[in-house]
């Protein structure tokens, strides 16, 4: 599923992000949602979230499950 509508995403959903630091490279991080950082209802480039893990902030790529 598609990052990019906050709608999509929900607290505690599994997730792949991508990190600030790792955009250059495309590298994603997965972890469960804790908290959804972006307000407005969509983002070109994935909506901000806050994983449970670490508390890594970054944006979905990826909705591993629905």
């Amino acid at each position: 599923m598609d990052g990019k509508k906050r709608s999509n995403i929900k607290a505690g959903q599994l997730v792949d992000i991508v990190l600030k630091k790792d955009q250059p490279t495309g590298v994603l991080t997965r972890g469960h949602v804790k908290r959804i950082l972006t307000n407005s209802p969509t983002h070109p480039h994935g909506i901000k979230v806050m994983l449970e893990e670490d508390n890594m902030v970054g944006r979905v790529q990826v909705i591993v499950e629905a």
